[in-house]
């Protein structure tokens, strides 16, 4: 995963930024050993791509770009495309593109590896255009794409059912701490945050009490320290719905004074979500919960009577 994100990280092999100007494609473009669409092709460069101007001539750029597999080309292509931090709206441009490309990557069929370039020009967004209003999102949202990915692998594989989170793959989290970082007190920050927190998420919780208690807690602290968040409601629920499963498991573990006051914590989280987040989507599913407490309906394990 870390190679579909090396663009994110390249260096000119010219040297200095300065020097020479950078710019990303918001289209597939092919290099040319010269510039003639007749001559040889030596790659081609992708959505979101960064490649570095070394000349221009008449309506090409000679320009040296990263491909895949860490590997750099110099050549000629069509000016065509590239966005720099000069081009006038080259923020909304970008994060367009990134938009149109984040729809093919969701739409069934739609373009290969839009994913990927939705996140590069994503990111190109926040790094050409730091003082954007676009900007705080669109780093969050590279991030974003770029941990969904990495997720999707993670998950699939074996070693996601493993009770300890440590004990599986995790996703980078580099992203979602710039995200922090650069821009703090935002609700992208938030959002970060709260994805953040996936990779402490046990696998299988094999019907004891450990890993529930603990997420809860993670997510009620997470509720309590960022309560402006738009995933506060979410974070809640969560914690409320985990609270409710401990239920159940604290009567398997003999715990009856523990599984009564697991109700009693879950109720008062639903509760607290309908006082406090009354117009959230979670505010229908937690006063569905608080039924289920109140009929003494099972959220976990079997349910059937």
């Amino acid at each position: 995963m870390h190679r579909v994100f090396a663009c994110l990280l390249f260096l000119s092999v010219f040297g200095s930024a300065a020097t020479y100007d950078r710019g990303a494609m918001i289209r597939e473009a092919v290099i040319y050993v010269s510039p003639d669409i007749k001559s040889a092709k030596l790659g081609q460069i992708e959505r979101g791509q960064e490649l570095v101007v070394v000349e221009s001539s008449r309506e090409w750029l000679r320009v040296t770009a990263e491909l895949g597999e860490e590997k750099t080309v110099s050549g000629w292509i069509l000016g065509k495309g590239v966005i720099r931090a000069s081009t006038p709206n080259g923020d909304r441009i970008l994060y367009g593109e990134a938009v149109d490309s984040e729809e093919q990557a969701s739409r069934r069929g739609g373009r290969r590896g839009a994913g990927n370039d939705a996140a590069r020009l994503y990111y190109r967004t926040a790094e050409y255009f730091p003082s954007s209003p676009l900007a705080a999102e669109a780093l969050y949202r590279a991030a974003d794409d770029k941990w969904q990915i990495e997720k999707d692998d993670v998950m699939s594989r074996p070693s996601a059912r493993e009770q300890d989170p440590g004990l599986r793959g995790q996703m980078d989290d580099h992203w979602m701490k710039e995200v922090n970082k650069k821009y703090p007190a935002t609700k992208w920050a938030d959002l970060a945050a709260f994805t953040l927190l996936d990779n402490k998420l046990c696998g299988d919780w094999e019907g004891t009490s450990k890993c529930p208690n603990k997420e809860s807690e993670m997510y009620e602290k997470y509720a309590d320290d960022r309560a402006q968040s738009p995933a506060a409601p979410e974070a809640l629920y969560r914690a409320a719905w985990r609270r409710a499963a401990l239920v159940e498991i604290y009567k398997t573990e003999g715990e009856p004074k523990k599984s009564a006051d697991s109700k009693a914590a879950s109720s008062a989280l639903c509760r607290r979500i309908l006082d406090k987040y009354p117009e959230s989507g979670y505010a229908n599913r937690a006063q569905r919960l608080l039924y289920d407490l109140e009929q003494e309906i099972p959220v976990y394990g079997n349910s059937l009577e």
